[in-house]
């Protein structure tokens, strides 16, 4: 059953209350008072209603709307990782104050993680709107001014390179033909691991690329020739796996081999693109190919530049942010693309007037 709010406190709420009142810092104040608004606890409830029919009504009591947005709230403010906000949570009684936990159990951290996935952006953009419309009721902004910011919001990715994102790929394709192996048995064509192989390649080229002279570009690109020829058979290997599968000569439980061929077909184009950008760049000296992929895990992720002395190259993607007074954010776009500054200002106002 999930509740907006919890209606009774319990003996332990009120001496953690007494405790840590006046330990509060300024912004929770300020952020308490915008979270009392029912519409707000609503938005979060009906979304979470959608799991199951009378939800609202049945089932034992779940996480109330109310902790997860004061959850996901301090999470962001502190910018945490789950883990980190259920340890921090747990352990600090102004924390348990704030996010009207009290003395009860704090969600742990894949509890939290299903339910943000669960209220996505939509939901989220929802909450925004809302908290414009408080502060338009309570008169703390009136849309006079307008300032207008694009800023880089980084994948968490680690840095790519052509030999780390092929091993990656590989990795990914081996790990699940090997479950296919488990469920289907021998019928069909049998895996090859070539894991260790690549590997020992991968860390070659590092080897490799430390040495600037002539002989050491020499043996970069004969490695770097050798992991796109093994990795290529190791594509080629995912794709008879796949085929087999949709063909029923690897049978067994289906669930499980419709899973596997799902994620095989979908890492497979990825794998593609990465032997076709570094054949580009090692053996033609062309670094601009055309749909590069920076990770075979996000591959929406972005290489950005601006103009930043400590970090020229940024991974993610670019975000624009319009302000009104008092630094209250009034709209936010993710951008599929990365438009000139100067393209941004009539879409701006625009949204601003609305």
């Amino acid at each position: 059953m999930i509740a907006t709010r919890d209606r009774q406190q319990s003996f332990a709420d009120g001496l953690i209350c007494e405790a840590v009142g006046d330990l509060w810092e300024p912004w929770m104040r300020h952020a308490d008072q915008a979270l009392e608004d029912e519409a707000l606890l609503l938005i979060i409830q009906q979304e979470l209603s959608k799991r199951c029919k009378k939800s609202k009504t049945r089932g034992r009591p779940g996480t109330t709307a109310e902790i997860i947005l004061r959850m996901m709230l301090l999470k962001h403010f502190r910018d945490w990782s789950f883990e980190d906000l259920t340890r921090e949570v747990r352990a600090n009684l102004v924390y348990r104050e704030f996010t009207r936990i009290g003395g009860g159990k704090v969600p742990d951290d894949k509890t939290m993680g299903r339910l943000a996935r669960q209220l996505g952006p939509e939901v989220v953009e929802k909450v925004h709107q809302r908290v414009v419309e408080i502060a338009l009721e309570k008169k703390i902004a009136a849309g006079r001014n307008l300032r207008v910011d694009t800023t880089v919001v980084e994948t968490n990715i680690h840095y790519p390179t052509d030999s780390s994102l092929l091993g990656d790929g590989v990795r990914v394709l081996t790990r699940v033909m090997k479950k296919v192996g488990e469920v289907a048995g021998q019928a069909g064509t049998a895996l090859r691991n070539r894991s260790r192989s690549i590997k020992l390649k991968v860390l070659a080229i590092a080897r490799a690329s430390r040495n600037k002279t002539e002989s050491g570009k020499q043996k970069l690109k004969q490695a770097y020739t050798a992991l796109l020829e093994t990795s290529s058979r190791v594509v080629g290997q995912a794709k008879k796996f796949s085929q087999e599968i949709a063909e029923g000569i690897k049978r067994g439980n289906r669930k499980l081999l419709g899973k596997a061929k799902h994620q095989l077909d979908e890492m497979i184009p990825r794998v593609q693109q990465v032997l076709r950008q570094t054949r580009q760049r090692v053996l033609h000296g062309n670094t601009r190919t055309e749909g590069k992929l920076v990770s075979v895990f996000e591959p929406e992720t972005e290489v950005i530049r601006k103009g930043k002395a400590k970090k020229p190259n940024e991974f993610g993607k670019l975000v624009k942010i319009q302000e009104a007074e008092n630094q209250l954010i009034t709209h936010y776009e993710v951008l599929e693309k990365r438009p000139a500054d100067s393209t941004l200002l009539i879409a701006s106002l625009q949204q601003h007037i609305q």
